[in-house]
């Protein structure tokens, strides 16, 4: 199988999604004269030196100087990207930053604070076809894990002539020489696998020690580790790139954004987000089908979310059915008039029915299981809400001796499992190209960012631990708002809020 000139699409920073960013050009060091003509194949031998003086804290590391020109060259009618190609932060002068990092507080944008944009150089940094890489799959399932992979060994197979590429068993843990073997990934073994949910690498929390992972990259001979996981591995990745540096070796470290909750920062859009959206539609659909074929019905669905509500509201804002909204970023109360169980009693009373959506991360002051519990990737271990408000609920309306029928719906694990719709698979694509790219110029301690319609490169310790939210006083949430009817504060009473 080869790539058509429609594939290639998927590669590289096309003009339409040029077009698509706000602002009249927010191409940082390129004029409007430039930006038009920038399609041309850039000319061998021009400077590779990235501006990383300018670029602050989103600057790119490389492993050394390019030297090999690139075999896509022989490819016709792309560009290649130049590293002083950036894209602004933000398009609009004077905004603060557009994400509600650390959750609800904006923080104001430098003026130089920018992006490198993403994609084929036409230099790089190692010799494909003495190349060898490795791919990881890490943490908790995610639509569109399949897809990454495919693509992943597809360009390099196929545009890099890198015949060398192995999959990581079970995450982190697989590399460790006590772990199960890899598995060589060709063409043929990954050609249908994205039809298919899950990941054919398997996945795992937790990992070795840095040294161990180390260890094992130097004494098998890797030069590129494909890192595809959340905000663990993430971190982890960030580690890993550490101490490559600190030993001098030449091993680029490059991640892939896998998040569900679509809350890793400076990633306006992470892989799977789309279609656990869809999927929660129709959970959320059902639920109202429920709550209105009964007298006084009420529908409950939870959803993933631990940290950032964004498939909850989304999914809301997509259906139209819910009338509770309930995301970790908003807190609120059971009891008192503004509580949510006097909302839901004035909701059944004059409507006769009732759908309610939370995100499994809400609510945690009224289940949380311990203090400062962690999972095996570091993070804080939830109670569950959606059992919690079930049974509450119920007790509540009995109390009242209110005769409702209460239906509750949990698909998590079928939107984890299920398969990435055709936008998602299209995502996967390009992400997964342009991690290819950054590797192949050496580039190293990355991610593949999404902004402005546009892929980027973005430093992992940027991340710094923070996570993208749901800004309470921002558009997203004024829109649930507006589609739900709820009250904008769901604590303390009616006169208080």
């Amino acid at each position: 199988m080869r790539y058509s000139e429609r594939d290639l699409h998927f590669a590289f920073a096309s003009r339409d999604d040029r077009e698509k960013i706000d602002g009249e050009n927010p191409w940082v060091g390129v004029s409007k004269d430039q930006s038009e003509i920038v399609g041309r194949v850039e000319t061998m031998g021009k400077n590779q030196t990235s501006e990383a003086s300018s670029a602050g804290r989103f600057s790119i590391e490389q492993l050394g100087t390019p030297q090999y020109p690139s075999p896509l060259e022989r490819a016709v009618e792309f560009s290649f990207v130049r590293d002083q190609d950036r894209i602004a932060m933000s398009p609009i002068v004077g905004k603060t930053h557009p994400l509600s990092l650390g959750g609800g507080t904006a923080s104001p944008i430098l003026d130089d604070e920018s992006f490198e944009i993403a994609g084929p150089r036409s230099k790089i940094f190692f010799n494909p076809p003495k190349c060898k890489a490795a791919i990881v799959t890490c943490g908790g399932l995610c639509p569109g894990i399949n897809a990454v992979v495919r693509s992943l060994v597809l360009l390099l197979w196929y545009r890099y002539n890198c015949r060398q590429v192995i999959g990581i068993r079970y995450g982190y843990n697989g590399l460790s020489d006590d772990a199960e073997p890899p598995i060589d990934l060709n063409p043929e073994v990954v050609s249908a696998i994205h039809h298919d949910g899950g990941t054919i690498l398997g996945s795992s929390r937790g990992a070795p020690s840095v040294e161990t992972m180390v260890d094992y990259l130097e004494k098998n001979g890797i030069h590129m580790l494909f890192t595809i996981g959340g905000d663990g591995t993430m971190r982890g990745a960030s580690l890993l790139w550490e101490e490559v540096k600190r030993r001098g070796l030449k091993i680029a470290i490059v991640s892939l954004p896998k998040t569900i909750d679509n809350d890793i920062p400076f990633v306006r859009r992470s892989f799977g987000f789309e279609t656990a959206v869809a999927t929660a539609t129709h959970a959320i659909h059902s639920a109202h089908v429920e709550a209105t074929g009964v007298p006084m019905g009420i529908g409950l669905v939870k959803l993933m979310g631990r940290h950032a509500g964004y498939i909850a509201a989304t999914a809301c804002l997509a259906t139209g059915h819910a009338n509770l909204c309930l995301i970790p970023e908003v807190p609120f109360d059971l009891e008192g008039d503004n509580g949510i169980l006097a909302l839901l009693e004035n909701r059944v009373n004059q409507r006769r029915h009732a759908v309610v959506v939370v995100a499994e991360g809400a609510g945690q002051k009224y289940v949380l299981p311990g203090a400062n519990l962690k999972d095996a990737s570091g993070n804080a271990k939830l109670g569950d809400i959606g059992h919690f408000l079930r049974d509450r609920i119920n007790r509540h309306f009995a109390e009242k001796k209110m005769d409702v029928t209460l239906k509750y719906i949990d698909p998590s694990y079928m939107i984890r499992s299920a398969a990435a719709h055709p936008n998602d698979q299209l995502h996967c694509a390009r992400l997964a190209q342009n991690a290819v790219h950054a590797a192949m110029a050496g580039k190293s301690g990355l991610l593949i960012g999404y902004w402005h319609g546009l892929m980027t490169h973005v430093p992992t310790k940027a991340l710094n631990g923070i996570n993208q939210r749901i800004n309470p006083k921002g558009e997203l949430w004024f829109n649930v708002l507006e589609m739900t009817g709820q009250p904008t504060h769901l604590t303390g009473s009616l006169t208080g809020a």
